[in-house]
């Protein structure tokens, strides 16, 4: 059976390989297509086994992930040297070189087609990380009903920077606000300028160094979006290899999710659109940790309890470490004894065992978001400062600084109902 070829090919070298392609009964020419928007709908019609490219304006990272995600191999003309190391940083392994004859083209084709596609993670043209860590990633996700995602994120990540050095990503594409609760103007996402670095094969630890504000000792942040419409600027193809590049810049890089986990594009559609919360889902897969933000408003309990049985569907407990934070924890909205009434309910109801409750203490983080600091800046003796705190020392102690430490060791979450 013979190797189905689409060929979306720019310049002279596309007849060169519409020949050796085309002359080899080993091969078969399924279309020359006259751009890579023609060779992706010919690809997702069914029929191409490998998909010969060169550099073109619609060739980015995504644009790969998308053809690799059909079982479809992808092979890379070159038209510099310079131009191949850009193909290979977008993600294309197979790269057919500048001096090849016909069999030379056959041969990386046949090949490309026997592999199975990878996703390659872009070359860094600089010289790394000052420092190199191998940092975990928190991911703290919330229902909807503003739980209290940012000021904990915010915080926890202030609260581990006590520690380690830690790193707060904002990548809530609903209504991402760390930039203004850190009281940074949020006129250039770093967050989005890392996505389209890591689109374009041009993501490096320079990337970066270039974006990420130091905010405190040993705190740095990535603003995010602040316009739900600008949510296609974070895809999920693009951000996967923005999270690991991450881990090297931070012992605890936390980041700030929206509230939904649907994939409704892919249910609806027979179509390539991007994921509405592809940038919620690819870090939530990613994560180390994740911190489940509930509030305790009985109406707010009512929505974290069926959103954690969705969440495990998208990253199950068993496999993912999970604390669960209830937030403005008060005995107006829970009863005498707030706190064991809250880990009481999510026991009864989801089977939840640990669970971290946050006093609701509104004078500290009034003045907090007034003033653009963190609690520990603005209200240090707050009681939501201090049980963020203890989630945030539970977390440091389950994984110490792990500059040599295996991912193994990446272990678990508090085991009790805390204050």
């Amino acid at each position: 059976m013979s190797i189905g070829v689409l060929i979306a090919i720019r310049g002279a070298r596309e007849g060169d390989v519409a020949i050796a392609v085309g002359s080899d009964r080993r091969l078969s020419l399924v279309r020359r297509c006259a751009d890579l928007a023609e060779a992706l709908a010919v690809a997702h019609a069914g029929g191409a086994d490998v998909v010969v490219v060169s550099e073109q304006p619609q060739l980015d990272r995504e644009a790969v992930s998308q053809i690799a995600a059909l079982g479809i191999a992808i092979v890379g003309v070159p038209s510099s040297p310079d131009s191949a190391d850009h193909l290979r940083a977008l993600g294309i392994e197979h790269i057919i070189p500048g001096n090849a004859d016909g069999a030379g083209i056959v041969a990386t084709v046949i090949h490309a087609a026997e592999q199975q596609p990878t996703a390659v993670a872009p070359q860094d043209a600089d010289a790394g990380p000052r420092v190199v860590y191998e940092g975990r990633l928190i991911a703290v996700w919330g229902p909807a009903g503003a739980p209290g995602r940012t000021t904990l994120a915010v915080n926890l990540a202030a609260e581990l920077a006590t520690r380690a050095s830690a790193l707060v990503v904002d990548a809530d594409t609903y209504g991402g606000a760390v930039a203004q609760a850190l009281g940074l103007l949020d006129e250039a996402p770093g967050i989005a300028a890392l996505a389209r670095a890591s689109l374009h094969g041009t993501l490096t630890h320079d990337t970066v160094h270039r974006h990420a504000l130091t905010v405190g000792p040993g705190l740095r942040v990535l603003t995010g979006i602040t316009r739900a419409e600008r949510w296609s600027e974070l895809p999920a193809a693009a951000l996967e290899p923005v999270w690991e590049l991450l881990r090297a810049h931070a012992h605890h890089v936390v980041v700030d999710l929206g509230f939904c986990l649907e994939r409704d594009e892919e249910l609806q559609y027979d179509t390539r659109a991007p994921q509405r919360n592809g940038a919620t889902l690819s870090a939530l897969a990613a994560a180390d940790v994740i911190v489940a933000v509930g509030s305790a408003e009985p109406p707010s309990m009512q929505r974290l309890v069926p959103r954690l049985a969705a969440l495990d569907a998208v990253a199950p407990a068993s496999a993912t470490p999970r604390v669960a934070a209830v937030n403005r924890v008060r005995a107006a909205v829970a009863g005498a004894r707030p706190r064991e009434a809250v880990a009481d309910a999510l026991m009864r109801y989801s089977g939840v065992e640990e669970v971290w409750t946050i006093p609701f203490d509104a004078k500290g983080c009034d003045a907090a978001t007034l003033a653009g600091q963190t609690l520990a800046e603005r209200a240090p003796s707050s009681s939501a400062r201090r049980a963020i705190a203890g989630i945030a020392q539970a977390i440091a102690a389950s994984a110490p600084a792990r500059e040599a430490v295996p991912d193994a060791a990446a272990a678990g979450v508090p085991a009790s109902v805390r204050p």
